[in-house]
């Protein structure tokens, strides 16, 4: 007898930008020893690891035995870390006690969507997007709506958008700022205007803010957290602060509603990794910090070569992005020159002719996704430099 699979599981897509990866590692391994192998432009994930003072807190804390469960919200020390980061960084007062540590973002997404949402809920979010993103909001037995985003708009929802699909079923809305896959932010101004409308129709306003601390621009780099104690904040340790498989993050709540995500956080997850905890208080000491912001510098100056380069071989990056590591970018004249029609095609030519994996714009939504492609600048500028090299040979 076949086994029963769940509607809900059903109704979730595979997450292309792994299956990507895993063509790309397959070919990959036919060209080990070749003079030409793979260059990874196609996983958001830093060439940078933790830093030392990070390593050694995991390292002691394991020879000392510090493993068993933590709270449900994590180390109290951390989320006073976390705080006194906010009020370092941004200015902000937040109290320890909104901040609940997450086993990553997705954890905290994933909790937020059951605290708030109920079947047949509706949220609201930008097209294009992180794909997960809107998956979080389907396993909560609620609809995630994609609202067509343009360039002219920084691929951002605007206020006039919010408010014209509002609808009977709407919960709130889901923002990411800098945003995957385009690493653009929303204008501070017209983000208070969102929040603000959202607020007024009794919805939730939740941000992901996981690339926030690697901003390039000081317009943007704010945390929406200024505008009221009713936005929500989901953040994480693994981009600015290079722990991607330390699997740690976080939740800025208001007070009222910690209590219900520590009761499902004690629930589902029971804690966050206790070693990942104690290693995480160390990326808050001054060296680290100063190492973080080298990191930061370095990439930008990746953005700072390749978006042009990109340009110049025709593929045009319409929104310069102002944070995260990530380049989208319009990929119809080059798709036209190797004789190929969208951005999956696209892709797994410039993978098979290059050898340079990129991700298709097939995730990240439905409007005009079919003719951009998504190059992450998080390798090293040398691997830029080199896919940049390839490219040209390819399309000049």
């Amino acid at each position: 007898m076949a086994m029963q699979i769940s509607r809900r599981a059903q109704a979730i897509e595979p997450f292309y930008v792994m299956e990507v990866a895993k063509a790309a590692a397959d070919m990959a391994r036919g060209l080990q020893g070749s003079a030409s192998p793979m260059v990874f432009l196609n996983i958001g994930e830093p060439d940078f690891t933790a830093p030392p003072a990070v390593q050694a807190a995991a390292q002691e804390a394991i020879a000392q035995g510090r493993s068993q469960y933590t709270p449900a919200t994590g180390l109290p020390p951390l989320r006073e870390r976390i705080s006194h980061w906010y009020s370092q960084r941004f200015g902000l007062a937040i109290a320890p006690e909104r901040i609940v540590v997450t086993a990553g973002a997705s954890a905290a997404l994933q909790l937020a969507c059951l605290a708030l949402l109920n079947a047949g809920d509706e949220v609201l979010m930008p097209d294009p997007s992180y794909p997960c993103n809107r998956h979080f909001v389907s396993a909560a037995d609620a609809k995630a709506v994609l609202l067509p985003t343009t360039a002219d708009q920084r691929f951002q929802l605007s206020v006039a958008q919010v408010e014209a699909a509002w609808g009977p079923n709407t919960r709130g809305v889901l923002l990411a700022s800098p945003s995957n896959p385009t690493g653009s932010s929303i204008d501070p101004a017209e983000m208070a205007r969102i929040a603000q409308a959202v607020q007024a129709r009794g919805g939730v306003t939740l941000v992901d803010e996981i690339y926030l601390p690697l901003s390039y621009d000081a317009r943007f780099g704010q945390s929406a957290l200024a505008l009221d104690e009713s936005v929500i904040s989901i953040n994480s340790f693994s981009k600015y602060f290079n722990m991607t498989g330390w699997r740690l993050g976080w939740l800025v709540l208001p007070p009222a509603l910690v209590p219900v995500v520590e009761r499902l956080a004690q629930n589902l997850f029971i804690c966050p990794s206790a070693i990942a905890q104690y290693a995480a208080l160390a990326c808050f000491e001054p060296e680290s910090i100063a190492i973080y912001e080298s990191r930061r510098a370095a990439f930008q100056a990746r953005r700072d070569y390749f978006v042009p380069a990109l340009q110049q071989l025709g593929l045009d990056v319409p929104v310069v992005p102002d944070g995260a590591f990530y380049a989208w970018a319009d990929c119809t004249q080059v798709s036209a020159q190797l004789g190929v029609q969208g951005s999956w095609d696209c892709a797994f030519a410039l993978m098979e002719r290059a050898h340079v994996a990129v991700t298709p714009g097939r995730d990240f939504g439905n409007f005009q996704t079919g003719q951009f492609i998504r190059f992450s600048t998080a390798s090293s500028m040398e691997q830029l430099e080199t896919a940049i090299a390839r490219l040209r040979l390819l399309l000049v």
